[in-house]
């Protein structure tokens, strides 16, 4: 049964009340004597915009919790169609603002195209930006599955890594934005494959700046999970990406490598109940189960209820998203590489009714983003993006985005989108954050035939570097399609 907003809102009412500090001013915080003008922003919002506390709680009725790094930004979003189309829109941001995704079937002889938007990042005028396919070698590798792009934060390596009919991945590099391509390496071919997730960290490995491990599930009572030392070349043994006796199941949310070495994933646990975070500090030999918070959330009952999403900030501090047994998103942290968590709070605004397809992405500690689709009351699905500018705050004030106008979903045509595979969403949406601090959200506009969007912030707060406002870029919309 899904619990109402109004009904968790109630419960976090009757919860706080007795709690004199619940609500009330951090040492440091102006009080609500001291707070007038923190929404007096010189810029009207478009009613696409709600800030608000753990559980739904408008913070524009109740400020006291606000100062420090807990405060208001005049905050808008939009998304920017690419045209083309997409399936399971992975993404990577490179160092030189240049942002990349995969374009199932869309590229020479029906490979994956590598879909490169430059001038995206810092545009100020909409036609400052194209997209184009960058992926055109003398032999393309046609894939027949799942495509899967990733970009090595550490070297700008580009990774493009496809699945061939369950039967095996290959993976190709490009360390030039695309102008070359490396590979094919074969990953894998010895086991069951779908669901695939890659990821790399400084961990140190033998023959390039960074270790690599791709985790799949491959027919066992755990993902299976491989490391390359030599930048995708070759490819050591599948080895279980779990405790040894773990029946959590095969399916894996997005994995993370952290500054530290440490590499991170989430989904059920190894009971086969609740959600975990499985981590490995060894570069993927041995991984260890690491239980996250649900007792007061539940856990969801929908297509990707395996998945925890996690992400780790530019000190290692870990963050994990996923959905409860309400359909909505939960959000918890750790600062001690996800041996202890925070307790688990529900960050999406009061009027959602259901949402699905989580991703988180942190930029320096405590300044984290979140995306997930959402639905109100009448099967219309519509992206959003959750921007917490203090998560480590007892109560973080949290900014939440509509992408898209209402006149303009992202899927109208299945009332349970959310809870489904569902159009170009397919498993799984992704995030990145760019070197200025602005996340960018990367799905689908099925309406419009799968189109691969990318939703970001038009105003907002930085996530990385001294807190303060991002440059504003133009709206986007369906005009961009």
């Amino acid at each position: 049964m899904r619990i109402q907003p109004s009904a968790l809102l109630l419960s976090m009412l009757m919860l706080c009340a007795p709690l004199a500090g619940c609500f009330g001013p951090d040492e440091g915080n102006q009080s609500a004597d001291n707070d007038e003008g923190w929404f007096d922003f010189d810029v009207s919002l478009d009613g696409r915009t709600w800030y608000h506390y753990p559980g739904g709680l408008d913070a524009q009725n109740n400020t006291s919790a606000l100062g420090g790094l807990n405060v208001p930004f005049f905050t808008q979003g939009t998304y920017y169609g690419t045209g083309f189309s997409t399936f399971e829109p992975t993404m990577g941001i490179t160092s030189t603002n240049n942002l990349y995704f995969a374009s199932y079937g869309n590229g020479p002889s029906g490979s994956t195209a590598v879909v490169q938007c430059s001038g995206m990042v810092e545009m100020v005028a909409l036609s400052d930006f194209s997209c184009q396919n960058i992926y055109d070698p003398i032999f393309p590798v046609v894939n027949s599955n799942d495509p899967y792009i990733y970009v090595d934060p550490w070297t700008d390596r580009i990774m493009k890594f496809d699945m061939h009919a369950l039967l095996g991945m290959t993976v190709e590099w490009s360390d030039n934005e695309g102008d070359s391509w490396a590979g094919p390496s074969v990953a894998t071919g010895y086991s069951v494959q779908d669901h695939q997730t890659l990821s790399s960290s400084p961990y140190p490995a033998l023959f390039h700046d960074t270790l690599w491990v791709f985790c799949i599930n491959g027919n066992w009572p755990s993902p299976l999970c491989a490391a390359s030392q030599d930048g995708g070349l070759t490819w050591g043994p599948e080895l279980p990406g779990a405790p040894i006796d773990c029946q959590s199941g095969g399916l894996s949310a997005h994995m993370v490598g952290a500054e530290n070495g440490h590499f991170y994933r989430g989904q059920r646990g190894c009971d086969g109940t609740g959600y975990s975070m499985y981590k490995t500090d060894d570069g993927a030999l041995t991984w260890t189960e690491h239980v996250l918070p649900t007792e007061v959330s539940g856990t969801a009952e929908t297509w990707n209820a395996e998945e925890a999403q996690v992400d780790a900030d530019s000190e290692s501090n870990v963050y994990a998203m996923w959905m409860g047994a309400d359909d909505m998103p939960y959000f918890s942290y750790s600062l001690d590489e996800a041996n202890t968590w925070s307790p688990a709070v529900m960050i999406a605004p009061a009027h959602l009714q259901g949402t699905g397809f989580p991703v988180i992405i942190a930029g320096d500690p405590g300044r984290v983003a979140f995306g997930y689709i959402g639905t109100e009351t009448d099967g219309t699905w519509n992206g959003y993006m959750s921007i917490m500018t203090d998560a480590f705050n007892e109560t973080p004030l949290i900014t939440t985005v509509q992408i898209n106008d209402p006149s303009d979903p992202l899927d109208n045509a299945s009332p349970t989108c959310g809870y489904e595979r569902c159009g170009g969403f397919g498993d799984f949406l992704d995030m990145q954050i760019d070197a200025y601090g602005r996340p960018w959200f990367s799905l689908s506009h099925n309406p419009s035939g799968d189109t691969g969007i990318y939703g970001a912030l038009t105003d907002g707060p930085t996530l990385r570097g001294n807190l303060s406002a991002l440059s504003t870029m133009p709206l986007g919309g369906a005009a961009t399609l």
